[in-house]
């Protein structure tokens, strides 16, 4: 009997050795874990999580496919809008779509020259109306979110707010000293950007008012609104700075192109109103614009860039604008 229990002891501690072996070698050799009860069955089916989700509100189906999509060009800063239309319509995940945007004045000319369909874009300059009208092209010029023009300084420099007035009289060379509007005994150095760039049109449109703006160094005219940003924000030389953008780009976007230089940087309020998205949609910052969806106005009535273009001012379209951080028109 000693030995029986004996062999039998043995025989069991056999078992539980080899179940344990077992059970270290394969736990992680493709056996199907526990979901976890947390997270929802569309999170784990989805590695990147809500990243890649499409915008898809209350649609049956995606309204087009990838091959009757019209040709879309627009912005630098409309680029995740465009992004968020095309996931939202062809039902898809943004990091399942791409687009190219070629900037504001190349997007105009591909839409006249008939090598875009439909374009994203701030509202056209003088020159490039005139374009069109020698082209015989008529614009259909929509407003598609709201969006607002903006002056930035560095963090250090203690103006948190300038009228707009002082602006203009900056940009004509009046003020030439940050002492003159409440700020340190130091020259002002104001950066423009180059003509025809979506915001020197703006610049010239919703600042300056038929003001004339002052020649400015070479040095000083800046070809991308991300390199005004990086001189603004520099350490050693921005403090006397001034550069301007449009809102969505200066925040939202430029937080995810370099979210440390954005930092540095301090939006100016305008008559004392700060721009946010609360104050842009409620109209009390003072310097407001749009982006606009431009095509075409020979477009046929029942063509896809029209389809398009309602799709994009539809419910479905303003909230996936919105879920990308612009502020919708409606």
């Amino acid at each position: 009997m000693k030995r029986f229990l004996v062999a039998l002891l043995g025989m069991i501690l056999i078992v539980g050795v080899c179940y344990g072996v077992y059970t270290f070698l394969t736990k992680d050799a493709g056996e199907t874990p526990t979901p976890n009860p947390n997270i929802s069955e569309q999170e784990n089916n989805n590695p990147n999580g809500n990243e890649n989700q499409a915008f898809v509100i209350g649609q049956a189906e995606a309204i087009f496919t990838e091959e009757n999509y019209p040709r879309i060009d627009g912005s630098t800063a409309t680029i995740p809008l465009s992004e968020a239309f095309k996931a939202e319509f062809l039902g898809k995940g943004l990091n399942d779509v791409s687009v190219v945007h070629n900037t504001t004045h190349n997007a105009y000319v591909n839409l006249v020259d008939g090598n875009a369909d439909l374009i994203l874009v701030t509202y056209p300059s003088e020159e490039e109306l005139q374009y069109a009208k020698d082209q015989g092209v008529d614009l259909e010029i929509v407003p598609v979110v709201n969006e607002a023009f903006v002056f930035y300084t560095n963090e250090k420099n203690p103006v948190k707010s300038l009228t707009l007035e002082q602006i203009q009289k900056i940009y004509t060379g009046e003020i030439t000293n940050w002492s003159e509007v409440g700020g340190n005994d130091v020259e002002i150095k104001a950066y423009q950007r180059e003509p025809n760039s979506g915001s020197q049109t703006g610049m010239l449109k919703l600042v300056m008012n038929g003001l004339e703006l002052m020649e400015p160094p070479k040095e000083d005219i800046i070809e991308t609104m991300a390199a005004i940003i990086g001189l603004v924000s520099d350490y050693e030389n921005g403090e006397n700075a001034i550069g301007y953008s449009y809102y969505y780009y200066a925040t939202t976007m430029y937080d995810t192109i370099d979210k440390e230089v954005a930092d540095r940087i301090h939006l100016l309020g305008v008559n004392g109103v700060e721009p946010n998205n609360t104050t842009i949609k409620d109209g009390s910052y003072p310097i407001r614009t749009n982006y606009y969806l431009v095509y075409n106005k020979a477009e046929a009535e029942d063509s896809p860039v029209r389809k398009l273009a309602d799709a994009m001012l539809s419910e479905n379209g303003q909230k996936a604008a919105e879920a990308v951080g612009y502020v919708g028109v409606k």
